[in-house]
């Protein structure tokens, strides 16, 4: 049987602004949807992967380390440089980038508390 392919990451959001601007900080371009009468919402494209925002209830994302928690990983360029370019955003590191055994990684938090990886091959 083949594997099946991640094809949809759908994201619920308090705060639609902020949201853009941390995505689009990692370099996501998301433009404006809306599919007949369902709600409005933003989409990009990644990899053959659609990610769709949606605006959600104010909540807070589970710990990166508790059962139910999501941990969204992207590859990127210059680590350092991003890291920087999402503290001045407002955004906050919950681990400063460092070297592994997966390349140069750091953590960060999106604007709804979700852990986003970040990683640097060698």
């Amino acid at each position: 049987m083949p594997k099946p392919i991640l094809n949809l990451l759908v994201l619920r959001t308090a705060n639609l602004d902020a949201s853009l601007v941390f995505y689009k900080c990692l370099g996501l371009e998301f433009v404006e949807e809306q599919h007949g009468t369902g709600s409005f919402h933003y989409a990009c494209e990644i990899g053959g992967t659609v990610i769709e925002m949606f605006p959600g209830k104010p909540g807070t994302a589970p710990d990166r380390r508790t059962a139910g928690a999501t941990v969204l990983g992207f590859q990127v360029t210059n680590i350092d440089e991003l890291v920087e370019t999402l503290q001045n955003s407002g955004s906050i590191v919950l681990t400063s980038a460092q070297e592994s055994s997966y390349g140069r990684r750091a953590v960060v938090q999106d604007p709804d508390g979700r852990a986003i990886e970040l990683n640097q091959l060698a």
